[in-house]
């Protein structure tokens, strides 16, 4: 007892394990108690019993382990996880229990087998069962086979597979136990109920007596199908249905029950295949050879005997059948004929679909040896062609049944038609369109009228059968020429036939016969999904047929009619005569010829009236025509009475029964007057009229052919008119093309240009309706002709035929039929039009020396016989489908071992696709699926050429014929990593673009689901993205049904990705034949789409198709998910949606009081998984999923979790409206939405991202707005998530994140932000680690140095070691911020660094030293000194307004709580602002500077450091912003978009402004702004889009002509292209000039009009823009060229070229030209390029242009010129002024001019003089200034200036004549800036910048020295800027002098435009989604570093903020 104790204390699963069996007993019944009591499926306590589980069933206690089944049972019925253990426990059961003698104990092992088959587990548990078969112990494998009969019992043949226990069943049959031979018999009659006869072949092996009695079981078995009884768990709908069918009686609802149920079996799938190519003799293929027949006869007997096996193993029986098909052909031995067919027809049906690659080889020479008289040999020819047919489909082999119907032998004409006979009973409508009929109707038509009996009686048999097939109405249109009799025999004969799926035949059956028989239902869905869409239109069809019996009849009594008109014969005149005396008056008889033209016109009048007024019946139409052309006929002279003639030939056709004949009469007549100016209409009207009733083709040829043989080239020309019109107006149906093509040829050729152009356009109408084939006749005209031919063609396309409004008119029912026609057929107007070019038959070309050749061992042969082929088929340029023994021969050389001859190979089989066109779809199987075999060659060249192949070959064929069959499952099986993605990439292309596909493409799933496991990536991200075009088409039910044959592991892999394959499912295309009934007009079309428009809302391409998606969606959205429950559920959708109304009213946030400390604390504990992973698992999804059931509404939830992203930004959009009104809640559960937000970033869907983001906006929006801070629990697990997306390709996706990562420093401390971001920074992705970098920097700069975590050492070294890095933009980041630092703590950020590299280091200097200089002068204000705000133009991390389209709901909460924002943080930059980021900022408050305020002594005043202050946003500041400015600068940051169609949208509604001249000024201050756009679209243009081959370049060509179409307008307005400063215009022309040398925009259609349009525009900039301005640019620009040795010498002769033009016009515009900036750019040029230097060049034109330039300046302003140096500094040295000066002395003593002192000799050469003269007025307008209560501190900077400069000027005679007080106040004004200009130098460091540096162009002013290369300027610009800034608005009073922008703001857009572009371009792009919203960046110091190039628009827009502050 003392043991008992012991155990009895132990836990229930250590008292399972132990070793004494009464503890295991009681511990298997606690354990079943426990079980028994857990509700839970998913609770952790089953996974303790996991691994004991079959210990339970394996107990070696019988006791015990009774107990442990029980327990066992139980774990299995209940646990989630008991699938993990089914292999080890069944495999226990089989050999531990089904031995026991206890029968409870075998029952209870049957159980959990079954239990498990319940749970999914099927498989696995029949393999176990099978294995056991295997035992030596009968009475397991008893018990092995009685399971297995119970489970099939049970679940039926769906559930468990057949076929691996059929293969067992003979074995079992042979055992020596009579208890298993028993079972067996139980097993296989219960197999025999569920596949009946399919049983029967398996098991004909088996023991005659055995067989007898399973006979006498079968027989008495019910005839009522089976029926599932238990279910799985995942059939739970089924079971209700089951139990409620049971409830009710059983009886009633069997017929639905039916269309569940499996698909008959087919035999065939229950064999195993047999290998026997291996088997055959190793002397076959020499005794085929052999001469004796009897050794042939040994060879086929020995074939024969292996083909008998019902079904073979695939492989290559290519040489085989080579063999049996040359023994049919050519043997004279008749009996060894019959027995090769024999052969041949059990290989055929061995091989089923895989033979098909041989079908087309086999068919014409069974078809030719059908001249055999033999009945053995014929009938043995019949079994292997009706073999060979179910093997292949009708279309394939149509070309080689159509060339014998004509054949002289009878016996094979016969043979044909029986044989079409028996293949169209396998047909269905879908499978027999109209296209593959129409050619067989018509050879049977012929063979009706045959001479011999039993060939007429064929065509009977097989007419009837193809009536039977698709219903009478879609024959007779082709039998209209059959007499009466004939057609009753056609219709008995359609009587008597019937169809082989209303037989219900046996095994050889096609996949069609479902949709071909109504009876069983059953089959459709399970077998396939293609046929039965294609037979359902085919039905609707058809249904009109019992309503309207007439239609057809009276169609076929008009065409009759037609036909007997068209064999009128021609009367004599006489007759003609009496005829038309007997229906027209006597007069007008009379009056025909009298020689008084009024006569004959009154006689005229009478003849209209009299057919006006006759009937149709009693019209002689020929007698009234040839009375017509009685004399004089139609050689009338006058034109009055001759149109009234041409108008009753039109009236007599269009009235009367018109036959040929009499149109013959009156045709010459009418061409002869076609073309005559009076008359010509009404001819045209008259041929149209006969057209209508003798049928266009014929006339046109008949016009043609008469119009041709005349001289006149007017009549010809207006004849082609005629017939382009008519061909539009009648359609192209029945145009013989080739009639026409050489009176075409003939046009083209002439030579009257008007000819010439109406041929053209006549074959542009025929392009129309042919395409690109129709150039293939005209490709040997000269180059000339076809580039015009080629133009007419280009116009046409895209262009869609006109449907035809003349012709003979249809019945309702021919329209229908024609619908259906067009349905079911598909593409066959395209094949119809292909029919028509002229192929050349090269079989006899393609001779047995040219195939050996091909197949020789020497590669050279090889590549000769190769080259013989190409030219072959390149000379006969359209080919006929029969190519002889070629495609054996190609496809041996697609694996040619010399790479070179698979390419050419391949190249030849392009050139057979586009010669052959769509017969090719024969040679599919034989030609093309070797192609895809190439696919895994493991040269991308070989691949490549391969791909391109098959795409040559699927746009001929279609994608029918490659997914049809097993070929391309088989390719997909093979483990080659090339091929697998290659193929699988093809198909992903190509299967979105079909309606329908065969029901084969499910056998490439299992190789699919392979390919997701592959060990190549590549593999696994193409089967990826494979997965959602495989299920648009298959469904998703079908393939997670497929996903049950895979392992565990895998099958819960592959079902997460189908669920996320579902989600991006593309739509499938809307078929429109289909998507009406087919004999809806079009007109109804339109009707029936909204019906289908939720379900499309539900795919996400929607979000790619429309560009502004969001109104739509929101819309649509909540209809989407109701319509498709109404669908689901069967009920009326308006419930449902009543239904989701109820469940959504409400809170949707839950405040759960302490629930995120609960939490935090079970995550701090470890009772909860840490938020921390690399991609979110399902536990982490799960946990989160029952964390948020108590916070959020239980529909929120549902729809949270999900799989379809739509209900995901539903879902948010909720949250949205739902976030203000429960804030509190939402705060309360933030940790969870955060997280929650964490697992969106891990999507793919962009449209779901952006929602989040805007959700992410709008809440940390609001939590700012409630003071709430991050706690470190919600922080580390969103923040590290959000950076991730930071580095996210998609622009716009970054900006939204930096925007947020902006906000979130407000609610969480930035120093803790700082560590995240350095994590951030050490990512892989450059991107990510660029954009944290940039963070950085922007924390840097606005939080100091204290923001750096751990340590600001430990921080910067890490930041610098990304100065190194490869990529460009994390190295220009990590510069910048390491220059934010040293902004901030100065030199000693070199310590803090550490070591760099000398490289790294000198990087850093160059980068520290040109921040230096560009940083302008910061206010007095500041609180730190003015290098801690540096505004760098290249410090690409200040961060940029992140500006979006902010929804209403943001914008209204800034509104309502902007009083709450006064505690932003931000640093006032009153200078540094730039207004483009104040103006369109909302991510971040700030207050704009009030200017008014500003006192301007200020301005003198020394720096001192102020205290910090903060600002925030005013709450007026809505008001401030015009929505019209607002609204220009939204569209032109979309200009520079690179996405092509949103840059044409913005810049179409730019061209809207400019071009009404009421709206354009609105564009004023915004010039710079477009064109900096506009030039840099030039630019993306020019570098991104044209090197883009996937770019359509018309799209390209439409964005180029929008942007200069825009600038032509802009450029019109002299006022707005005014405004265009000089770096912004200097940029323009360099990208209108680079693109007019862009040689890839002359290979563009309408290239050279486009860049004669760029050539205008150049014209237009130089004459309207500001001349001062463009002057100047050019001269930099030119300067810029002439030093750049990269570019073209082209770009510098077109900018002197411009500069010439501009010369041309000097005397025009000098008055309005700024010298002294001109001259100060010509002195820089000469700096860089002195005298010596420039006559160095190879050109001497640049000398020249400079020389022309300065001489005409001299010649316009003389001696003046030298006045206007002043800007120039040390202008003695300058080579400018001694040119100067030579140039004005030259032209002083050609013109003999006398100097202004009245002094001779030379007076204008005195320096002296003319310096004082300058001094003097200098002095005089700086002491105006002083004087001038506005200007005197300008006044007095600049008189300190001028003292600086010029220390010896004398100021005493200025301040003589003034007060003693204004004297004094003029000392101290100058010692005051003395002393601050001091004080300033002592504080400032390299990045200071002086107080006060007076520039201007006054003459006084100092210059700003520009290095020779361009690129910088001093600081001194800088401050300029900020001056002339003040002056601008209105702070300092500016003269009209001034309203020029100074140079030295122009500078530096030109010394660093490409600084200033990608400034301006980041603004640009940031704005992009902002629109209705503008918001202001505090702390953002990033500008332009060209404020002067969008000048004009700072001064209104600053005026306007004035305006509305005061």
């Amino acid at each position: 007892m003392g043991d008992d104790s012991e155990w009895m204390k132990l836990p229930i699963d250590q008292k399972c394990e132990h070793k004494i069996w009464k503890a295991r007993l009681n511990g298997y019944e606690e354990a079943l108690k426990l079980f028994q009591k857990i509700e839970d499926e998913k609770s952790p306590e089953w996974g303790k019993y996991l691994g004991l589980i079959k210990r339970f069933v394996t107990d070696s206690n019988a006791v015990a382990q009774l107990k442990g089944l029980e327990a066992a049972l139980a774990f299995i019925e209940n646990a989630h996880v008991a699938g993990k253990t089914t292999g080890e426990v069944v495999s226990g059961v089989v050999s531990k229990v089904f031995n026991q003698p206890k029968a409870r104990a075998k029952e209870l092992g049957a159980d959990i087998c079954l239990m498990y088959i319940e749970i999914e587990k099927a498989e696995v548990v029949q393999d176990e069962l099978i294995k056991g078969l295997d035992n030596k112990n009968p009475k397991i494998v008893v018990a092995c086979i009685d399971t297995l009969r119970k489970a099939l019992c049970e679940f039926g043949s769906k559930i468990i597979t057949l076929k691996p226990v059929v293969k067992v069943l003979p074995k079992l049959f042979e055992s020596r136990e009579k208890a298993v031979r028993d079972e067996a018999k139980l097993l296989a009659v219960e197999i025999y109920r569920w596949i009946r006869d399919a049983l029967r072949a398996p098991l004909q092996n088996i023991n005659s007596v055995q067989l007898k009695e399973l006979e006498e079981e079968w027989v008495k078995l019910p005839t009522a199908a089976p029926k599932q009884t238990r279910f799985l768990r995942s059939q739970q709908d089924l079971k209700a249905k089951f139990e409620q069918q049971q409830a009710a009686g059983g009886d009633e609802a069997d017929g639905d029950d039916d269309e569940v149920e499996a698909a008959p079996v087919d035999p065939y799938e229950l064999l195993e295949a047999v290998e026997i190519l291996s088997k055959l003799p190793k002397d076959f293929y020499e005794k085929i050879e052999a001469k004796k027949w009897q050794e042939r006869k040994e060879a086929l007997e020995a074939v024969e005997a292996l083909t008998k096996n019902p079904k073979l193993e695939n492989g290559d029986y290519g040489d085989l059948v080579r063999a049996l098909k040359k023994v049919i052909g050519k043997d004279a031995n008749v009996m060894l004929v019959a027995m090769a067919a024999k052969c041949l027809a059990s290989l055929a049906a061995g091989l089923r679909k895989k033979f098909g690659t041989y079908a087309g080889h086999v068919v014409p020479t069974i078809l030719e040896k059908f001249k055999e008289k033999k009945p053995q040999v014929v009938q043995a020819l019949q079994e292997a062609i009706d073999a060979v047919f179910l093997t292949t489909t009708l279309q394939n082999i149509s070309e080689d049944v159509l060339s014998v119907m004509d054949n002289k032998n009878p016996s094979i004409k016969q043979q044909a038609s029986l044989f079409l006979a028996r293949s169209f009973r396998h047909c269905t409508p879908s499978t027999l369109p109209k296209s593959v009929l129409k050619p067989f109707c018509a050879a049977f038509l012929k063979q009706v009228n045959d001479s011999a009996p039993e060939v007429r009686d064929a065509a009977f048999e097989a007419l009837g059968t193809a009536m039977k097939v698709v219903g009478e109405k879609a024959v007779n249109p082709f039998l209209t020429d059959i007499d009466k009799l004939k057609l009753d025999k056609i219709k008995e004969c359609a009587d008597k036939v019937e169809l082989v799926g209303k037989k219900g035949g046996g095994g050889g059956e096609k996949k069609e016969k479902p949709a071909a028989k109504a009876p069983p239902p059953v089959e459709a869905p399970a077998k396939t999904s293609g046929p039965l869409k294609k037979a359902a239109p085919a039905k609707a069809a058809g249904a009109p047929k019992k309503g309207k019996p007439a239609s057809a009849p009276s169609a076929k009594s008009k065409k009759a009619s037609d036909t007997k008109e068209i064999v009128e014969t021609e009367l004599s005149t006489e007759v003609c005569e009496e005829k038309a005396a007997a229906v027209l008056p006597a007069s007008c008889m009379q009056l025909l010829d009298s020689g008084n033209w009024k006569e004959r016109l009154a006689s005229m009048e009478e003849f209209q009236r009299a057919v006006e007024q006759m009937d149709k019946s009693e019209m002689p139409c020929q007698a009234l025509v040839k009375m017509l052309a009685k004399k004089p006929g139609w050689k009338e002279t006058n034109f009055q009475v001759m149109q009234m003639k041409l108008h009753i030939v039109g009236l007599i056709a269009q009235k009367g029964s018109f036959s040929k004949t009499s149109a013959l009469v009156v045709l010459d007549g009418l061409v002869d007057k076609i073309g005559d100016v009076k008359c010509g209409s009404n001819s045209k009207e008259a041929l149209t009229a006969i057209g209508e009733a003798c049928s266009l083709p014929w006339i046109a040829e008949q016009v043609v052919s008469m119009a041709f043989t005349q001289k006149n080239p007017k009549n010809q020309a207006e004849t082609l008119n005629w017939l382009a019109n008519a061909m539009k107006e009648f359609g192209f149906a029945g145009i013989n093309v080739k009639a026409f093509i050489n009176n075409v040829k003939t046009a083209l050729g002439a030579t009257n240009p008007a000819v010439r152009t109406s041929a053209i356009t006549l074959l542009g109408v025929m392009y129309l309706y042919m395409g690109a084939p129709l150039r293939m006749f005209f490709e040997d005209e000269k180059p000339a002709l076809l580039s015009q031919i080629d133009a007419e063609f280009e116009k046409m396309q895209g262009q869609s035929p006109p449907a035809p409004i003349r012709g003979t008119k249809k019945t309702v029912a021919e329209e229908g039929d024609a619908a259906e026609e067009e349905e079911v057929d598909g593409g066959a107007g395209a094949g119809d039009i292909m029919d028509l070019l002229p192929r050349t038959d090269i079989s006899d070309k393609i001779t047995s020396d040219m195939v050996s050749k091909i197949s020789d061992k020497n590669w050279k042969i090889r590549k000769e016989g190769l080259d013989e082929v190409a030219a072959v088929i390149s000379e006969a340029k359209f080919i006929q489908a029969n190519i002889g023994e070629l495609p054996m021969a190609l496809k041996d050389r697609l694996n040619d071992s010399n790479k070179l001859l698979v390419q050419q190979t391949l190249n030849i089989l392009q050139q057979i696709a586009t010669a052959m066109g769509p017969s090719l779809k024969q040679h599919v199987r034989n030609l093309g699926i070797p192609v895809i075999t190439v696919l895994g060659d493991s040269k991308s060249n070989v691949r490549a050429a391969a791909l391109s192949t098959l795409n040559a070959w699927v746009e001929q064929t279609g994608m029918k014929e490659w997914l049809e069959g097993e070929d391309l499952s088989e390719e997909l099986k093979k483990e080659n990593p090339f091929l697998r993605q290659e193929m699988l990439g093809w198909l992903a292309e190509k299967l979105p673009t079909l309606h329908t596909v065969p029901a084969d493409l499910m056998q490439c799933v299992p190789p699919l689901y392979a390919c997701l496991e592959d060990r190549s990536g590549d593999v696994r991200k193409k089967a990826q993205d494979a997965l959602p075009t495989f299920m648009m088409h298959l469904g998703y039910e079908k393939m997670t049904k497929a996903t049950g044959k895979l392992k565990p592991a895998s099958k819960d892999q592959v079902v997460g990705m189908l669920e996320k394959a579902r989600a991006v499912m593309p739509a499938k295309p809307a078929a429109p034949a289909k998507a009406a009934a087919s004999k809806t007009p079009a007109s109804s079309t339109p009707a029936s789409k909204p019906a289908s428009a939720p379900a499309r809302n539900q795919s996400p391409s929607e979000d790619f198709s429309e560009p502004e998606p969001k109104p739509d969606t929101k819309k649509a959205k909540p209809a989407g998910p109701a319509a498709k429950k109404g669908v689901v559920g069967k009920k009326p959708p308006v419930k449902a949606a009543a239904k989701d109304e109820e469940d959504k009213s409400g809170p949707i946030f839950i405040l759960v009081p302490n629930g995120k400390e609960q939490r935090i604390k079970e995550e701090k504990t470890l009772k909860i998984l840490k938020w921390n992973f690399i991609t979110p698992r399902d536990e982490y999804v799960e946990q989160l999923k029952t964390q948020m059931s108590t916070c959020l509404a239980k529909w929120l939830q549902d729809e949270l979790f999900h799989f379809d992203f739509q209900r995901h930004v539903k879902a948010i959009g909720a949250m949205i409206e739902h976030m203000e009104a429960e804030c509190e809640a939402a705060i309360g559960c933030l940790d969870l939405i955060l997280k929650w937000f964490t697992l969106r970033f891990f999507d793919t869907n962009t449209s779901v991202l952006m929602k989040a983001l805007e959700f992410l906006k709008l809440l940390f929006t609001m939590l700012s707005r409630k003071n709430y801070q991050l706690n470190d629990y919600e922080a580390s697990s969103f923040v590290p998530y959000l950076i991730l997306k930071v580095g996210e390709s998609k622009d716009v996706v970054r900006k939204d994140v930096r925007a947020i990562l902006t906000m979130l420093c407000k609610v969480y401390a930035a120093s803790k932000v700082f560590p995240f971001l350095m994590e951030g920074t050490k990512s892989k992705n450059s991107k990510q680690r660029s954009e944290c970098l940039e963070e950085l920097g922007c924390l840097i700069e606005n939080f100091s140095m204290n923001v750096c975590q751990p340590t600001p050492g430990k921080a910067l070294k890490e930041i610098a070691v990304h100065i190194g890095d490869r990529d460009t933009a994390v190295r220009n980041a990590a510069l910048n911020t390491v220059v934010a630092a040293y902004n901030a703590c100065g030199d000693q950020v070199f310590k803090l660094i550490g070591n760099l590299s000398e490289k790294e280091m000198s990087m850093l200097e160059e980068r520290i030293k040109r921040s230096a200089k560009k940083t302008p002068a910061a206010s007095a204000k500041q609180e730190r000194p003015p290098r801690e705000h540096p505004t760098n133009p290249n410090a690409t991390f200040l961060r940029k307004p992140a500006q979006e389209e902010v929804p209403n709901k943001l914008s209204q909460a800034r509104a309502q709580n902007a009083h709450l924002e006064q505690s932003t943080p931000s640093i006032p930059k009153e200078f540094q602002l730039d207004l483009d980021v104040f103006e369109n900022n909302h991510t971040c408050a700030s207050d704009i500077p009030d200017l008014v305020q500003h006192k301007l002594d200020e301005v003198l005043e020394p720096v001192m450091i102020p205290e910090r202050k903060m600002r925030s946003v005013s709450p007026h500041f809505d008001d401030i912003h015009n929505s019209t400015a607002s609204t220009i600068n939204f569209v032109i940051s979309q200009v520079a978009s690179g996405d092509i169609n949103t840059s044409i949208q913005a810049l179409a509604q730019i061209d809207e402004v400019l071009r009404q001249a009421d709206k354009a000024e609105a564009m004023s201050g915004h010039i710079d702004q477009f064109l900096i756009a506009t030039f840099m679209q030039l630019r993306l243009i020019y570098n991104t889009h044209m090197a883009d081959d996937r770019l359509d370049k018309k799209d390209i060509f439409k964005l180029y002509s929008c942007i200069i179409g825009n600038m032509l307008s802009l450029f019109s307005m002299e006022s707005l292209a005014r405004e265009a400063s000089m770096g912004v215009l200097k940029d323009l022309m360099h990208g209108l000039i680079t693109l007019m040398l862009d040689s890839r925009v002359e290979d563009i259609e309408d290239g050279q009009q486009l860049i004669r349009s760029v050539n205008l525009l150049v014209v237009r900039v130089l004459e309207k823009s500001d001349q001062t301005n463009i002057l100047s640019a050019l001269l930099v620009l030119l300067q810029d060229s002439l030093i750049s040795t990269a570019g073209s010498p082209m770009f510098s002769e077109l900018v002197m070229k411009c500069l010439w033009r501009m010369i041309r016009f000097l005397p025009q515009t000098i008055n309005s030209i700024n010298l002294d900036r001109i001259l100060l750019d010509v002195h820089n040029f000469m700096k860089v390029f002195p005298k010596e230097k420039l006559k160095q060049l190879k050109s001497d034109v640049p000398h020249r242009t400079l020389k022309t330039l300065l001489h005409t300046l001299c010649r316009l302003t003389g001696a003046k010129i030298l006045d206007h140096m002043s800007m120039i500094e040390n202008r003695n040295e300058s080579e400018l002024e001694a040119h100067l000066r030579r140039v004005v002395k030259h032209s002083a003593n050609l013109s003999g001019l006398k100097t202004d002192k009245n002094t001779e000799k030379g007076a204008l050469r005195s320096d002296d003089k003319l310096i004082k003269a300058k001094v003097s007025d200098i002095l005089s307008e700086i002491f105006k200034k002083i004087g001038s209560k506005e200007n005197t501190k300008e006044g007095l900077t600049e008189l300190y200036e001028y003292k600086q400069k010029y220390s010896d000027a004398d100021l005493e005679p200025f301040l003589r004549n003034t007060s003693q007080f204004f004297q004094s106040y003029v000392e101290r004004g100058l010692r005051m800036i003395e002393s601050e200009r001091e004080g300033k130098g002592r504080i400032q460091t390299s990045t200071v910048i002086p107080q006060h540096s007076t520039e201007s162009y006054l003459p006084s002013s100092s210059t700003v020295p520009i290095s020779s290369n361009g690129e910088d300027m001093n600081a001194a610009a800088y401050y300029e800027r900020l001056k002339i800034l003040r002056q601008r608005r209105g702070l300092e009073n500016s003269t009209p002098e001034e309203e020029r922008p100074p140079l030295s703001s122009l500078r530096p857009s030109v010394a660093s435009s490409t600084d200033m572009l990608h400034s301006k371009l980041s603004q640009l792009k940031e704005s992009r989604e902002h629109f209705q919203q503008e918001q202001s960046h505090s702390h953002s110091p990033t500008r332009s570093s060209s404020p002067a190039s969008n000048l004009d628009d700072l001064k209104k827009r600053l005026e306007r903020i004035k305006s509305n502050r005061q």
